[in-house]
């Protein structure tokens, strides 16, 4: 029996980049040995155990057969006369089959090293096209990456494309796909997420609504990159200034999707394309099941972004339904986490970048000035029922055109 560090750990270990992962192999034993030596048993699908003292799992050496659709079509065996290679083998890129023993000694059968120095982000072996989930893996890696310099091999990215015009990606879990794309969203580059998976075919068959934005034109004075597909990106990129969180990032993402739908006859203008996008934010999001939160953010940055923008020419009661739009009169985080996406928006454009986004700090102003009245004020006063939100919604009118006076004479 012999344990080895695999995967990421080893990676990362040899390109001085941090990381979480912590996975185990152990060759050489059988199920009833793990167990013996205290090791508690989770897998379902193949032998996955839990060591009690750090709580990391460790996994025996197994091999593969592709025997059904998707991320979960394989039979598995796991036994102790599978090999080190043998195991390393299926596993996705040369670089993330590499591992090291108690003693630290690297076991590299398939050139991880290699392409380590040369920043190639290649497949083991032909194995690859037997997982589907692999394309979303290979583009992560991608983002993850790209400030160093990697890239995807070209023979891999052959076959990341046969993957997805072989029909396999319609047979992913859409847990799995998010948890990738979450994943993905998170990296130093989420921008080189979308363009590996759009190089690939994937993005067609998995976000067709962002890939209807590229080759899209919008009104050059307001957008001088002109393609929506360009400006998503690089509103992406300006996401990743402003925040780490996967949230704002997949909000920014798919904030114009309306304007992939804009009738072609009215282009390069897309009056509307807001309302446009909300149904189709929701059709992303129930298709991946997205979590709650995370669709609520998206909903209202695609709803009310362009209001978010014009904050300072907007009507007094506008501003007031705004903050209550998008439940800022609930959480001034939900405020906080809106205006990171819409300066993202605003600064997504060629010349804009780094710009600033009065905005924010007029609606973080308005938001302070209306909280500022109170609901036990009102019911104090003898008011009741529908009077107290008639009355309050008044209030809060009134405050808001008192700010926005003090902002115009200012």
């Amino acid at each position: 029996m012999k344990i080895y560090r695999v995967g990421g750990a080893v990676r990362d270990k040899l390109l001085n980049y941090f990381s979480d992962e912590n996975d185990w192999l152990v060759v050489g034993a059988t199920p009833e040995e793990m167990v013996e030596l205290g090791y508690v048993p989770v897998g379902n699908d193949f032998p996955v155990f839990i060591q009690p003292q750090t709580g990391e799992e460790y996994a025996l050496a197994r091999t593969e057969r592709k025997s059904g659709h998707g991320y979960a079509g394989f039979t598995f065996h796991a036994a102790a006369d599978v090999s080190l290679e043998d195991d390393l083998v299926r596993r996705d890129l040369t670089i993330n089959a590499m591992a090291e023993d108690e003693q630290g000694v690297l076991y590299d059968p398939y050139g991880g090293q290699r392409d380590l120095s040369a920043k190639i982000l290649r497949h083991v072996s032909d194995a690859f096209t037997e997982d589907p989930l692999r394309v979303l893996r290979v583009a992560r890696f991608a983002a993850r990456y790209h400030h160093l310099g990697f890239t995807v091999a070209a023979e891999t990215m052959d076959l990341m494309t046969a993957i997805s015009t072989s029909g396999e990606l319609d047979y992913l879990v859409a847990e799995r796909v998010w948890k990738e794309t979450e994943r993905a969203l998170g990296e130093r580059s989420p921008d080189i997420f979308i363009e590996t998976l759009r190089r690939c075919g994937a993005l067609k068959v998995l976000l067709p609504e962002v890939e209807r934005l590229f080759g899209v034109p919008q009104r050059a004075d307001y957008h001088p990159e002109i393609d929506t597909g360009i400006h998503t990106l690089m509103a992406l990129q300006q996401s990743v200034r402003l925040s780490d969180r996967s949230a704002i990032r997949f909000a920014v993402l798919v904030h114009d999707l309306g304007k992939g739908i804009t009738p072609d006859d009215v282009l390069p203008s897309h009056k509307g394309h807001e309302a446009r996008g909300v149904a189709l934010v929701d059709d992303v999001c129930d298709r991946f099941k997205v979590p709650n939160d995370v669709r609520q953010l998206a909903l209202a940055v695609t709803e009310y972004h362009l209001m978010c923008h014009k904050a300072q020419q907007l009507k007094p009661e506008t501003i007031v339904n705004l903050l209550k739009g998008i439940g800022a009169l609930k959480s001034r985080d939900k405020l906080e986490d809106f205006i990171l996406c819409c300066e993202a928006d605003a600064r997504g454009r060629t010349g804009f970048e780094d710009r600033d986004y009065p905005s924010s700090n007029y609606l973080r102003d308005a938001l302070s000035c209306i909280s500022a009245i109170s609901v036990a004020d009102l019911v104090e006063a003898g008011l009741d029922g529908a009077e107290i939100g008639r009355q309050l919604h008044l209030r809060r009118t009134a405050r808001m055109a008192d700010l926005k006076q003090n902002y115009s004479t200012s």
